[in-house]
């Protein structure tokens, strides 16, 4: 019999060489019966809850090797297809928020709210292109009295849209609004907590619990305005401004954000308040899917059903921010969670519509027919706790006659097909490949693709066209081709595509020994079928399920494979392998890619991409590639830029700032530059970020080396990317750019 003392929310135990201690954590009660059992290979805790029941809670270590328990309990409603997750009705003036609603989709204005002509017609704008919702920022008494103003305008041009009024570090301007508008947005890390200096804080349990109810003092009267005048809530919590209090308790984590929202989700419930949603919004879309699962698990664990809103904030621009959308977004729902969902952009609030309509679409459809394999038990995928799987690169071999080593690359590949045509023209085949020319013979560079699949082999007399392929296996860059056409019109040395049924037929064997082998697997097939990769020496495994499939999920059917090969100790690389069909729009390619590739790298599942599109651009399905890999935060082959959506706190014009910001530095791969309208959501929000250019005051800028900022108060016209520019020199990140050869 062991006793001790976890939170409610089992925040989890941590091991180490004298038993088990306990983690830092709020609303502690007694458990009992701590035993260690065996679960499938591993042997994990088993705790019953004595406070609240019978219930039983089995903790497993957070990943292999991790001295952190945590709880075995599930995120979602099913680990084997897309049911979306039950959810109660939140209301926002008429607009229906839950699991027996549409998904909404919204955005937010970013106009100065002061500015009531132009606000109104933003609002009509978005609203006519199909937003639910549009949320507006309301940082001072002004804005709030301009509120009313702009709610009165909007009713007597007939839109009744919900209006959201986006609340930071001001409890009095949230009360002010609340009269008028129909949801207001909370940021538990700076309501009732002052902005995070990065301090580590040391506290007695009486201080943290005098911190508590210093939180209930200020919110509470919200709560109760909010339910005397039937509105909404988002409490919304941002990975970049965390308080230095639950910095200090759960560090600058998902745990953290999980935490920093429930304390605020008590208060409501204390107050019988529920109309309200949960976000868990983070730059980095990896650590945005962990928040949103964990705080998922904590949900289930305590019995709640509040919907979810889900974005990645500081998204960027362009494909960048439509793909990190799409990979953080597309990701939970595939599992089914997300109640309305916001892609931001620095762009105009309009064009934040469509692929936030095409993400909903996209959850919708996987929800409705419940898209998704067999069950299988999962007891290898870490999700609550990036783990890569990495599989094993290729190595050399006695007696090759050419290097294999570069045909993946260890932080993730990227694949792209080829056709005849391309090859009649091999320069510019070798720059559409991003290899580097030196007197027209091509090299391998930092975003060079790395394997070519060739459905068709040139003819044998088309010397040409065989001298190009030649070239590019010399420079270590594999060419991938059918067995039926190597064993027609052979290229020595070429890496040979095989299906399951080939393998078991023997037809590969009438290759030379010796030749490489990819094996094409789609996920869904009996185990019994999969034994044969047991016996097989492959290079690689393509992961392709036909886009033709209506009820099985892609996401599923990898997660099964990954599962299989994990439980069969086989670690063949793994390239997901997505074929479009043709006519289909780039918005849906970057949603499509990011979700269904995005989900299963963002578990560490999958070692490179093979996207395929026949009327797409070349150079665009290549850099898409790219963008997933660096979106998912493996291969880093550009500059990153974490940059915020503009509203009507932004302190300049950020579409310019940011492109010319993009245009001088775009080409420094590794370096990470935040550009930010103004700091709202704290400097925590340039975590990932190298450099910060941030608007500090009306007319200023701030210029910021990680977290911390270094320059103050510079005025914009002496502010421009020349002083940027200084700073990363400064710090040895600046290399001259490259100029292309003619």
């Amino acid at each position: 019999m062991a006793c001790g003392a976890v939170p409610s929310s089992f925040t989890g135990l941590r091991k180490n060489d004298n038993g088990l201690r306990f983690v830092n954590g709020r609303s502690f009660v007694r458990i009992s019966d701590l035993q260690r059992v065996r679960f499938g290979r591993r042997t994990v805790s088993v705790i019953r809850n004595s406070n609240p029941g019978p219930e039983m809670v089995e903790l497993q270590p957070a990943s292999d090797g991790s001295t952190l328990l945590v709880p075995r309990q599930k995120y979602c409603e099913s680990p084997n297809k897309t049911v979306r997750r039950k959810t109660r009705t939140v209301m926002v003036g008429n607009v229906a928020i839950g699991s027996e609603h549409p998904i909404r989709v919204q955005t937010m204005t970013t106009t100065d709210t002061k500015d009531v002509a132009a606000t109104v017609e933003q609002v009509m704008r978005v609203s006519d292109k199909g937003a639910d919702l549009v949320r507006i920022t309301v940082q001072g008494k002004k804005e709030a009295d301009a509120c009313y103003e702009i709610k009165n305008t909007l009713v007597q041009k007939n839109y009744n849209i919900p209006l959201v009024a986006d609340i930071h570090f001001a409890p009095s301007v949230a009360m002010r609004v609340a009269e008028c508008f129909d949801k207001i947005r909370v940021n538990p890390g700076n309501f009732a907590d002052r902005r995070a200096q990065f301090e580590k804080l040391d506290y007695s349990e009486d201080d943290y619990q005098k911190e508590l109810e210093h939180i209930e003092q200020v919110f509470s009267p919200l709560v109760e305005k909010c339910k005397k005048y039937g509105r909404a809530m988002r409490i919304g919590t941002n990975h970049g401004s965390l308080s230095d209090r639950i910095m200090s308790y759960y560090g600058d984590s998902p745990r953290g954000m999980v935490e920093s929202a429930f304390e605020f989700a008590r208060i409501c419930r204390k107050l019988d308040f529920h109309n309200f949603v949960f976000s868990m919004k983070a730059s980095n879309p990896v650590i945005m899917v962990q928040a949103y699962r964990l705080l998922m698990a904590e949900m289930y664990v305590q019995g709640w059903d509040y919907p979810l809103h889900l974005g990645v904030t500081e998204a960027g621009e362009g494909e960048d921010g439509r793909m990190k959308s799409a990979i953080g977004i597309g990701t939970l729902l595939q599992d089914g969670l997300g109640d309305t969902i916001r892609v931001s952009l620095t762009e105009p609030p309009e064009e934040e519509i469509d692929p936030c309509r095409r993400l909903a679409n996209l959850g919708t459809r996987a929800a409705e027919k419940q898209k998704g394999v067999a069950p299988f038990e999962e007891k290898h995928r870490n999700c609550f706790d990036f783990r890569r799987r990495s599989g094993q690169l290729p190595m050399q071999k006695e007696g090759e006659e050419v290097d294999y080593r570069g045909v993946l690359h260890r932080d993730g590949s990227v694949l792209m097909s080829v056709s005849l045509k391309q090859l009649k023209k091999p320069e510019l085949l070798y720059k559409s490949l991003a290899a580097k020319l030196v007197v027209g013979m091509p090299f391998k560079d930092l975003a060079t693709v790395d394997s070519i699949l060739l459905r068709e082999l040139p003819p044998l007399d088309d010397s040409d066209a065989r001298l190009a392929l030649k070239r590019l296996i010399d420079v270590s860059m594999g060419v991938i081709t059918p067995l039926s056409e190597q064993l027609t019109k052979p290229i020595p040395h070429a890496i040979v595509l095989v299906n399951l049924k080939e393998i078991s037929t023997g037809a590969y064997k009438l290759l030379p020994e010796g030749t490489r082998l990819v094996v094409s697997v789609r996920g869904d097939e009996s185990y019994d079928e999969l034994e044969i990769l047991k016996s097989i020496d492959a290079m690689m495994i393509l992961h392709d399920l036909p886009f033709t499939e209506e009820k099985i999920s892609r996401v599923h059917a990898a997660r099964r494979l990954f599962e299989y090969l994990a439980e069969n100790g086989l670690n063949f690389p793994v390239i997901h392998h997505i074929q479009f069909p043709s006519d289909t729009h780039k918005d849906d390619l970057v949603i499509g890619a990011g979700s269904n590739a995005g989900a299963l790298l963002v578990d560490g599942f999958g070692d490179g991409l093979l996207l395929e599109a026949p009327d797409q651009d070349f150079d665009f399905l290549r850099n898409t590639s790219f963008n997933l890999l660096q979106g998912c935060r493996m291969r880093n082959t550009k500059t990153e830029y974490v940059s915020c959506p503009s509203c009507g706190r932004t302190l300049f014009d950020l579409q310019e700032i940011s492109a010319e910001i993009r245009d001088k530095t775009s080409h420094l791969p590794g370096v990470s530059i935040a550009i930010m309208g103004c700091i709202v959501n704290g400097p925590g929000e340039m975590a990932d970020a190298d450099f910060g250019y941030v608007g500090g005051t009306p007319g200023k800028i701030d210029l910021y080396v990680g977290k911390t900022v270094v320059k103050r108060g510079i005025e914009m016209e002496h502010a421009d990317q020349t002083a940027l520019i200084q700073l990363i020199k400064d710090h040895g990140r600046w290399v001259e750019p490259q100029l292309e050869e003619e």
